[in-house]
């Protein structure tokens, strides 16, 4: 069994888990992938152009293919060869593995993008789905045509729309040109948000709740009031 003393003196390499899970979406064969994890091994102590050979004996293969390996990594532009001058003017060679990392951002942000398609997809038919059980029947094709123009003309967010439709509910309108008219409301005050919109309904709660308080205060009869310390 390997002492604790030996396993920290040989040094680790430390590698994300999101480059481990998607090597082989940025195109790379197994072999591949364990080559440059050789080299970039190299790189992480300070050695940044290593010699193949020790490279070839720990993967159980021969220079040649080895060579191969490192000209498919390079063809594949996830390493690069670089040179430069040092202090005494001597050119040395060195592995660039920073291309790698940016492939994974651009895979990444392509798989996120991905999954907001996925997201906003299912949303969208949510909305159609609720549409239908709130007005307890199927859409028609004009309905249909109607709430798709909300969403890709007037690119109103499909959460925003149930809010409307919630609105409507509530005021037992089940029509669509109720919530449009909702829709436009909220588009002239710049309402975008389910926050906005439950903000907007307190005030317009706390605006009906100070008309009927005015209302009931003017409805009450005029009573004049006798002042009893005035009194002979």
């Amino acid at each position: 069994m390997i002492s604790l003393r030996d396993y920290l003196k040989s040094g680790q390499t430390t590698l994300s888990n999101l480059l481990i899970e998607n090597y082989r979406q940025l195109g790379l064969t197994n072999d591949e992938f364990i080559l440059w994890i050789q080299l970039y091994k190299y790189h992480e102590s300070g050695n940044d152009f290593p010699d193949l050979a020790p490279i070839a004996v720990n993967m159980n293969c021969d220079q040649k293919e080895i060579y191969n390996l490192l000209n498919q990594l390079v063809e594949k532009q996830v390493i690069a060869i670089e040179s430069e001058k040092n202090s005494q003017g001597i050119r040395n060679d060195f592995y660039d593995f920073s291309a790698i990392f940016e492939k994974l951002e651009v895979l990444q942000k392509q798989q996120e993008k991905k999954t907001n398609e996925r997201s906003y997809e299912q949303k969208v038919q949510s909305l159609y789905q609720m549409f239908e059980k709130e007005f307890g029947r199927a859409l028609s094709p004009i309905e249909y045509q109607r709430i798709g123009q909300w969403i890709e003309e007037d690119e109103y967010q499909p959460d925003l729309i149930q809010l409307a439709l919630k609105e409507a509910v509530l005021n037992q309108a089940y029509s669509l040109n109720y919530i449009d008219r909702v829709l436009l409301s909220w588009e002239r005050k710049n309402i975008t948000t389910k926050q906005q919109v439950e903000e907007e309904q307190k005030r317009r709660k706390r605006k009906k709740l100070k008309n009927e308080t005015a209302r009931e205060e003017k409805d009450l009869p005029n009573v004049s009031l006798h002042n009893w310390l005035e009194e002979d």
